[in-house]
């Protein structure tokens, strides 16, 4: 009988193997993905879903799935994984990454020399004895060779994950560390603790009376492919996705010391140790490590800083971006905002542009999440490719908002997002804007602009006299596009005197205006909204995102206007001030 995380490796290893045949298994190895995620991160008795023929009532789980699954939990194995197995010579999966080695290439390999991982072709390449396989020859071993120092220095390259990709992966595995008896405590720590929108490493802090147990229960994680270091209190592995994890185990009287060492950038922590070193306090970040005799035992991270003379820094501002001495001061925010001060859902999408579930349902929905208020913001007819409203379908959607709105508790807010034109026009009529209850105004197109004609088609939008919302300022999606170029400063300077406000975007591809220029907003005393540019009712939680970004750029919740209740937020966004 195999547990959450051993049928999640199982269902990881089909899809890897299906990929491997390529044509429409590539379908179905994205099917096999998905429950392996929904698998790994099921916090449920599974037992009872198997006995009860319940699988299929995971969201992702299909019937056929659904039996691989039980055959994995009962039995230990599954009819397509055997299958599968027997097509492919054994460590395929890990071989395969390497640039030039086909399938065809590893079977011949694995049949003349054993090879059955990237540790052994290495050391068979070295040995000098791949040029003596058939198909293989000097140069291949040469090639191979190159092809293996490049997939290590990949191994060890700083791959960026997207925040709640991080946040998913991450999650399975301090659950997985739980269920060992030597474990004391375990935390998440370095940049996905930050809230940083992408993380390279997920780093974990774990205490216990015997560190190594830990470590070796660690790395019997099945979804570990390979362990770059591993010693008596510290490991880091690759997963099967590609993802790099760290985990050190210390006492647990230097947990907490730890856990602030390693979730703080290196700069704050840096400052942290100067801090201490000039007070006569001893902190040193092998204390919190691998030493046995940390100077005095600390409970708390923040009684660390309370001994270095200082408020408690929460992980959101470990940045060395002023926190520091705000601390010393006793000047830090302390009514950052929260997510349970966020009473309405605003920039959210139905079926009537690009969003898939109806005005309805997104309602429920924001309803089901204790909301008070949700605008409908749907695409303006430029942005055609999304479905943007015309006039004629913009009238229909209000029909149906007045029907909706007969039916449900949370008040629907009429609105669009509508795209700044290239001129910095906004894409409705005067007369119709003005009808609005909210308008988040964004820009979808000519991303490419010089910085004078992009800074002047902006600050002619915030300068229009009805109130808007500058959704996504910056146009960014993480990893794929950089912020367009603009004059940020003079925008907000204009903002700042302007009927506007600024989203904060919580879609964790976006998560713009980043925290940086989020804190320069501030210092003009711009206002700012928390939004979740949902396309989907479980986009809803991108709210959490939202609020994580505001929080890294310092923002409180007077400095919020969906913290508002229902009257506040519609007198505050209401487009005729």
């Amino acid at each position: 009988m195999l547990d959450n995380f051993e049928i999640a490796a199982a269902l990881q290893e089909i899809a890897g193997l299906m990929e491997l045949r390529g044509g429409g298994d590539r379908f179905k190895a994205r099917a096999y993905r998905t429950g392996s995620r929904v698998i790994a991160g099921y916090s449920g008795d599974l037992s009872e879903l198997v006995d009860q023929d319940q699988l299929t009532s995971l969201r992702g789980i299909g019937s056929a799935l659904a039996s691989q699954i039980k055959q994995l939990y009962l039995t230990g194995t599954s009819s397509v994984l055997e299958s599968l197995r027997k097509e492919y010579p054994p460590g395929v999966l890990e071989l395969a990454t390497v640039p030039g080695l086909t399938v065809t290439k590893i079977r011949k390999l694995h049949e003349a020399l054993g090879i059955t991982s990237i540790d052994d072709l290495k050391a068979a390449v070295e040995a000098g004895k791949i040029r003596d396989v058939k198909g293989f020859g000097l140069k291949s071993e040469q090639s191979l060779l190159q092809s293996i120092v490049d997939e290590t220095r990949r191994a060890k390259s700083d791959r960026r994950l997207h925040l709640h990709h991080a946040e998913r992966v991450a999650g399975p595995l301090v659950e997985y560390l739980k269920t060992s008896r030597s474990l004391v405590d375990v935390s998440v720590a370095g940049s996905l603790r930050r809230w940083k929108e992408t993380v390279g490493v997920i780093r974990l802090v774990a205490s216990s009376k015997s560190p190594k147990e830990v470590v070796d229960y660690f790395l019997k994680f099945p979804l570990i492919v390979r362990t770059d270091e591993a010693d008596q209190i510290s490991c880091k592995v690759e997963l099967l996705e590609g993802v790099h994890v760290s985990l050190l185990v210390v006492q647990p009287e230097q947990f907490a010391l730890a856990l602030l060492f390693t979730t703080g950038s290196r700069a704050h922590v840096n400052r942290l140790q100067k801090t201490a070193t000039k007070s006569g306090v001893e902190l040193d970040v092998n204390s919190g490590s691998n030493s046995r005799s940390a100077p005095k035992r600390v409970t708390s991270e923040s009684e660390i800083y309370k001994r270095l003379g200082m408020q408690f820094v929460v992980p959101e501002l470990r940045e060395d971006k002023g926190e520091i001495e705000a601390a010393t001061r006793s000047k830090l925010p302390d009514d950052l905002i929260e997510i349970r001060d966020v009473q309405g859902m605003v920039h959210c999408h139905t079926t009537y542009s690009d969003g898939v579930n109806s005005v309805e349902e997104m309602a429920r929905a924001a309803e089901q999440l204790g909301m008070k208020y949700i605008t409908i913001t749907d695409h303006s007819p430029t942005a055609f490719y999304a479905g943007g409203l015309t006039v004629d379908q913009l009238m229909r959607q209000w029909d149906e908002i007045d029907e909706v709105q007969e039916r449900v508790n949370v008040k629907l807010l009429k609105g669009t997002e509508s795209d700044i034109v290239a001129d910095g026009s906004l894409d409705y009529p005067d007369k119709i804007l003005e009808q609005f209850d909210v308008i988040v105004a964004s820009i979808h197109s000519r991303y490419k602009m010089d910085s004078a004609k992009m800074t002047k088609r902006i600050v002619r939008a915030m300068r229009q006299p009805v109130f808007k919302i500058w959704g996504h300022a910056l146009g960014r999606l993480l990893e794929r596009r950089p912020p367009f170029e603009c004059d940020v400063e003079k925008i907000l300077d204009v903002i700042a005197e302007s009927n506007a406000a600024i989203e904060i975007n919580g879609d964790p591809y976006r998560l713009d205006l980043e925290p940086g220029w989020v804190r320069e907003a501030r210092k003009r005393k711009i206002k700012f909204v928390i939004s979740v540019d949902a396309h989907s009712t479980g986009a809803l939680n991108n709210v959490k995102y939202g609020v994580a970004m505001a929080r890294r750029g310092w923002v409180r919740k007077r400095e919020v206007l969906n913290a508002l209740g229902t009257r506040g937020f519609i007198q505050a966004v209401r487009p005729v001030q």
